[in-house]
């Protein structure tokens, strides 16, 4: 059947949770994506990737996000009783970069190396304690799945790069550095550089499965971004498309967009949002069932 490849976009606390949602409806209707030859993922996209990569079950995802919706409800209550509310991260400072269009790849890692110095100069929590935000999956000694990769930027000189198997750097700091939304998350060190998310170099990353011959992209695309993400979608599977892959994109449903609100870094909604996107995965079965089984 050829090797299938599973692409996951970021998306914040929001894409998260959604493509959680999603993999479990589609796991519901006998469709293991994360049985994939090869997942690659970027920002959340590696996260989940490497979850399911791992071979952990979509619906015990779900159920976590849930419970950790649940928590975080919990945990606002307790903040806006005492006087402090907590909001989710602004990311306007971060987007006033993500809205300029390079004109080549030149300045495109220019432009990567402006948004390295911000995360630099930012405030943030600690480097060790957003690796441990990940759990289990981002403790030390936790082996690397085979074929899964990710991506990140260096915060210095703006190079793109991909972590895998073997690349001889730890799963926790990889998916850490993949995941480092500048400006909100601490630049991660890896072997004596610094990195930041990769969605700073694309949200989706599809161009980066060639090598299969099917491909399930899955970008998080919210109300806000849709015209801005849609031209880079359509280049990357353009891309997958020339180099002979065939390909399917999943993008949110209304319902799911609508669950998102207005910020992916809002992971108070991450509840609604997996239920949303788990009902999207069960409505997406019938069209991917042939495609990828």
């Amino acid at each position: 059947m050829g090797k299938r490849g599973l692409v996951l976009g970021g998306g914040g606390p929001v894409g998260i949770a959604w493509e959680i949602g999603l993999a479990a409806g589609l796991a519901e209707q006998g469709i293991e994506i994360g049985r994939a030859d090869r997942i690659i993922g970027t920002s959340a996209g590696s996260f989940v990737g490497a979850q399911l990569a791992s071979g952990r079950s979509p619906a015990s995802l779900v159920a976590s996000q849930v419970e950790q919706a649940q928590r975080d409800a919990t945990a606002r209550a307790a903040a806006a009783g005492s006087g402090s509310p907590s909001k989710a991260p602004d990311l306007t400072p971060l987007m006033k970069f993500m809205m300029r269009r390079p004109a080549n790849e030149s300045e495109a890692q220019a432009l990567r190396v402006e948004i390295g110095q911000f995360a630099l100069a930012a405030k943030t929590i600690p480097e060790d304690a957003f690796v441990g935000s990940f759990g289990h999956i981002a403790s030390k000694g936790v082996g690397w799945p085979k074929g899964y990769a990710c991506t990140a930027v260096d915060a210095v000189d703006g190079r793109f790069v991909v972590w895998d198997e073997n690349s001889n750097v730890e799963l926790g700091r990889a998916i850490a550095s993949s995941c480092s939304v500048p400006g909100v998350f601490p630049p991660i060190t890896i072997n004596g550089r610094r990195y930041v998310d990769g969605g700073m170099r694309s949200g989706t990353c599809f161009d980066l499965a060639t090598d299969c011959e099917r491909v399930i992209a899955v970008a998080v695309v919210g109300n806000a971004a849709t015209d801005f993400m849609r031209a880079r979608i359509d280049g990357e599977i353009a891309a997958l498309k020339t180099a002979g892959a065939k390909v399917e994109l999943v993008l949110p449903n209304a319902e799911c967009r609508e669950a998102f609100g207005v910020n992916l870094m809002d992971g108070a909604r991450r509840g609604d949002v997996a239920r949303a996107g788990l009902k999207q995965g069960r409505e997406e079965a019938a069209r991917l069932k042939a495609f990828w089984n």
